[in-house]
């Protein structure tokens, strides 16, 4: 089983985790493994609470059921997700990893190459890759939706 590093000092940017992802799937030669991987993220995905589980928080697009939900606090946007296919936790674990706990502004300008340079788009299913986009899509809709509403306030 792969260990995942961990920064001690502070929280990480999203070019930090990105790169630290980047360097864990690097580790796998063998997309079965990745998978495994994936699979294994997905049982730490924070989960979203059954209260939050509505069509409003469901996400359009993907092949599984995926219910993304996010809070704003104190000018950080935290996710929480569910899914009922593994292989989805696992990529809901991977968004949540880079996105949860930033600015809105840190999360729309954020890239999101890295999902090609682990493999990751081109080794999904097109519904699955689908699903992938609109969990992208959905994280920087919150994060502009927010953004407006700390403007407006």
């Amino acid at each position: 089983m792969l260990k995942r590093d961990t920064k001690l000092k502070g929280k990480m940017t999203i070019s930090e985790t990105i790169n630290q992802i980047i360097k864990e799937f690097n580790q796998f030669d063998d997309w079965m493994d990745k998978y495994n991987y994936l699979i294994e993220m997905g049982r730490s995905v924070p989960l979203i609470d059954d209260s939050r589980k509505t069509d409003s928080n469901l996400i359009t697009g993907c092949q599984s059921r995926v219910w993304l939900s996010s809070e704003y606090k104190d000018g950080l946007i935290y996710f929480t997700a569910d899914s009922d296919a593994v292989i989805t936790k696992g990529i809901a674990f991977l968004l949540i990893r880079v996105f949860s706990g930033h600015t809105p502004s840190e999360i729309i300008e954020a890239e999101t190459t890295f999902l090609d340079l682990i493999g990751l788009k081109e080794h999904l299913s097109p519904t699955r890759s689908n699903g992938l986009l609109s969990m992208v899509k959905q994280i920087k809709l919150y994060a502009f939706a927010y953004q407006i509403k700390e403007k407006n306030s």
